[in-house]
């Protein structure tokens, strides 16, 4: 249960709010999250399809709708990925997803305490996360579908770029404060001053 909870960036909220127009910033806390090592095609097809999400591809990210609603993979390495869902369906994906598993070598791990994850949204996103970010971040090097683990003002991130105009930052919930300070002074260029 997640209501008696308090989320990494509550302190956070009217501060990150004041950063509209220029970026909408919004907290997605307690999702559910869960990092899945595995390498044999088959087993990676079976969690696919018992997830009702394909696993994507290097350095993308897959959506979809399945049994536990809106679900993402992400790919965070050769033989690694997160499975992200709505908050309090860990134990249920995690049940699911070791069932196709099967005999397969591999590993499935709750993770959801790990990080908090923060929508960003409007025109300036892409040019506020080049501030401390060295992917490059141009619409034809990193198109919607994007994900990448990377470093983000000395922050360990998950990067996904959602469209041209929205990313999502998945950052350990023990650094979302500096993120929310670095997020704030990246914009203020952007801010309007009366």
């Amino acid at each position: 249960m997640t209501a008696d909870l308090v989320s990494p960036l509550t302190a956070w909220t009217s501060r990150l709010a004041a950063l509209a127009p220029a970026l909408s910033v919004a907290e997605l806390p307690f999702r559910s999250q869960l990092t899945v090592r595995v390498s044999a095609p088959e087993a990676i097809a079976a969690m696919g399809e018992a997830l009702g999400v394909a696993f994507p591809a290097a350095c993308t990210f897959t959506s979809g709708t399945g049994p536990f609603g809106a679900v993402e993979v992400l790919w965070l390495g050769p033989d690694e990925f997160l499975v992200v869902a709505p908050p309090g369906h860990q134990v249920a994906i995690e049940e699911v997803v070791r069932g196709a598993l099967g005999t397969s070598r591999g590993s499935v791990v709750d993770t959801s305490a790990q990080r908090t994850t923060v929508a960003l949204e409007g025109p300036r996103v892409r040019d506020v996360l080049a501030h401390g970010c060295s992917v490059d971040l141009h619409p034809s090097s990193a198109p919607a579908g994007t994900c990448v683990q990377t470093l983000l003002a000395r922050t360990g991130i998950v990067l996904q770029v959602n469209g041209d105009d929205r990313c999502t930052v998945l950052v350990r919930s023990s650094f979302a404060g500096y993120f929310a300070a670095w997020l704030a002074d990246a914009c203020t260029e952007y801010l309007e001053v009366p």
